[in-house]
């Protein structure tokens, strides 16, 4: 057991790591196709058949699940996407608070044994998930196997650090709650000392663009980011870099998804 109390392996509920994210998931219209090209890029292995059904897949990493995969009807109008999910103590309180501060709630609260989920949007549009119950790999396996971190983009940082802080419990005075300071331009969220997230806006006293469409953004830990740029591209997808050398790249799958891959040496 780590000095602050969560446990490296065992059963880890929602509970122990409120505020903080706990999971990511990804949509898609074609499970072959995508498992094929997180297997290059980021050496995923996929487990056949879950209590979700067939359409949903989880990869793993050296046998920790990582992620979840969910097939889209192709004829559905249904967005393409990563999305992050965070732990809560109750999926029901969380969903009141984020509609009372001018959230949407797409999908639930739902019971998915072990716990319940929701698909949520804040009140710029940009859409997170939540989570309710025993976590998938445990918290501690989990962030050492799969993200960095994850990064909204938004008009606003402040306003929105003040929206998930007053929804996911954020900077409160309960035991174990995510801590939130201002670094460099953006908004940093800590979990028990570790960077978990953070919120970009652009320059302190800079105007909000317009033209931003607010997002989560999902940033996978790698070794090497010039090999997942390169397996990218040949598995038919694209990726954007800085330069050569340079240690984060934009990755977007063959079917549209977006993340982002960051050096695990320059964290």
């Amino acid at each position: 057991m780590k000095s602050d109390g969560i446990l490296d392996t065992g059963v880890v509920t929602s509970k122990a790591v409120f505020g903080a994210p706990c999971w990511v998931s990804l949509t898609t219209r074609n499970m072959q196709v995508a498992q094929s090209f997180y297997s290059a890029v980021l050496g995923w292995r996929w487990a056949p058949g879950t209590r979700l059904g067939e359409q949903y897949r989880v990869a793993s990493v050296a046998g920790v699940p990582v992620a979840g995969v969910a097939q889209v009807d192709l004829v559905a109008n249904t967005a393409v996407a990563w999305t992050a999910f965070f732990a809560v103590v109750s999926a029901d309180e969380t969903v009141s608070r984020s509609q009372e501060r001018g959230g949407t709630t797409a999908v639930g609260p739902i019971s998915l044994p072990p716990g319940r989920a929701a698909l949520l949007a804040d009140r710029d549009g940009a859409v997170f998930g939540i989570w309710e119950g025993d976590l998938v790999s445990g918290w501690e396996r989990w962030r050492n196997a799969a993200p960095s971190f994850i990064r909204l983009h938004t008009r606003d940082a402040f306003d929105a650090a003040i929206f998930y802080g007053e929804v996911l419990g954020w900077a409160s005075s309960v035991p174990g709650c995510c801590e939130v300071d201002y670094e460099e331009n953006e908004v940093v969220l800590r979990s028990f000392g570790d960077v978990v997230a953070r919120i970009h806006s652009g320059a302190l006293g800079a105007a909000p663009d317009p033209s931003l469409r607010p997002h989560w953004q999902i940033h996978f830990a790698v070794d090497d980011v010039e090999a997942c740029v390169r397996a990218a591209r040949a598995h038919g997808g694209a990726a954007h870099q800085q330069g050569i050398g340079s240690v984060e790249a934009l990755i977007i799958d063959p079917d549209g998804a977006r993340f982002s891959v960051t050096s695990r040496a320059a964290g």
